[in-house]
């Protein structure tokens, strides 16, 4: 089948933009408050709170720097081991290591591609002195929470919750973002509201809040002069970014609406392949569908083989693999991604504990072992990709991009 390329490009999401951005932007310049302080923080910090349930929300850079200061108010000192889910971006461990505590990786499970709580339970067994877990809600979809938590209670351990992609996710009812005693959402250019960047520490702590403030501005002390008694860092949100942000923030559940029936139609249109969609548990949580993702059944695989830095696959008919998709996808000017590749994958990460719910997966399962299933984030890794999911794409783009989609397989 002939397609031909997109004159646009199709990204696989960007940010969208509504009327009350530039109003808010225009608001801090006549007020000419386009610092750190400003009416667009206030209500930002307001807003949030309110929305995911938690009574206090710290706005910052970017959602990095509010998972360094997560990892500071938990505690972690140097040597400290903590958990951390293996299949996520790589900010989520470097907070980890910015303390210089070690993290452990925890595999993934099928049901909803993060997690796994039996590796989990597991893991306690290896390292019984870790206190603390840092879960990430991989592409918008909320964890096991019931289980994660009551291995967290039974081993004295505080949760971080990684919310950076699931801003609007549920879990049984209530809002991602609330897990943990310390909890992160993210602004980011390509999240679901975006802000150029920007991040945001929740807690229910007020403590906890105001020393995540004054870490953010460098803490300085309450003296006439520049007064300085710890470690501080510049990493309090701007009113600009923050205008961006409230004029965003009115329209979450519209964007969740969209982004879900993306979702849905490339269900639809992928029906007869063998393919499945990133997962979740329906009757247990409603995701807010930030990235759409598919994952090629292992019977339908062609040769694939990826180095650190480069692939090779071998095209076969009625098969495929995500980099020959990535590759088509790319042909047509539209953009897709491969799944984030596992942190105990990584070169920098190589090294660290890395726990299955078989037990240690260290030195057994560094890659992908075909008709194997111990590694899942491996498994995940080499099967998987991420779809186009801007929601400015239209109902006809997605269309001929499930079509290219499906003559991979031919």
């Amino acid at each position: 089948m002939d397609f031909q390329a997109f004159k646009n490009k199709i990204w696989l999401a960007t940010a969208t933009q509504h009327d009350d951005e530039l109003k808010y932007i225009q608001e801090a310049f006549d007020t000419n408050w386009i610092t750190t302080e400003g009416t667009n923080l206030v209500e930002i910090e307001r807003q949030v709170s309110k929305k995911v349930g938690f009574k206090y929300a710290v706005a910052l850079t970017n959602g990095t720097a509010a998972l360094h200061l997560a990892v500071k108010l938990a505690g972690v000192k140097d040597g400290d081991t903590v958990f951390c889910t293996d299949m996520t971006f790589d900010a989520t461990v470097n907070a980890i290591v910015y303390e210089r505590a070690t993290p452990v990786f925890i595999d993934t499970e099928y049901d909803t591609w993060n997690m796994d709580p039996v590796a989990l339970e597991k893991a306690f067994e290896l390292y019984p002195d870790t206190k603390l877990i840092m879960i990430v809600n991989l592409y918008g979809t909320p964890a096991k929470y019931d289980e994660i938590c009551a291995i967290a209670e039974k081993h004295n351990a505080i949760i971080i919750e990684d919310a950076a992609e699931s801003f609007g996710a549920t879990y049984k009812g209530r809002q991602t973002g609330t897990f943990g005693t310390y909890n992160v959402i993210s602004f980011n250019g390509n999240k679901i509201i975006t802000g150029s960047g920007g991040g945001m520490l929740l807690t229910d702590d007020l403590a906890a809040a105001n020393k995540a403030r004054s870490w953010s501005t460098q803490s300085r002390e309450a003296a006439p002069w520049y007064q300085h008694e710890e470690i501080g860092y510049n990493y309090r949100m701007s009113n600009i970014v923050a205008g961006v942000i409230r004029g965003q923030l009115p329209h979450l559940e519209e964007h969740i609406a969209k982004k879900k029936a993306i979702y849905e139609r490339y269900k639809e249109g992928f029906k007869g392949l063998p393919v499945t969609m990133n997962p979740y548990i329906p009757e247990a949580m409603e995701p807010n569908f930030w990235l759409s993702c598919m994952l090629i059944d292992e019977s339908a695989m062609c040769k694939q083989v990826r180095s650190d830095n480069d692939y090779c696959y071998n095209s076969e008919a009625g098969k495929t693999c995500p980099d020959e998709i990535l590759d088509t996808l790319n042909k047509y000017n539209v953009q897709g991604r491969p799944i984030w590749k596992p942190m105990h994958m990584q070169p920098l990460y190589r090294t660290h504990g890395f726990v299955t719910r078989e037990g240690n997966g260290r030195g057994r399962t560094n890659a992908y072992i075909p008709g194997i299933a111990i590694d899942v984030g491996a498994d995940i890794f080499q099967r998987g990709l991420c779809l186009p999911s801007d929601i400015k794409m239209t109902v006809e783009e997605q269309d001929i991009i499930i079509q290219i989609i499906r003559s991979c397989f031919e």
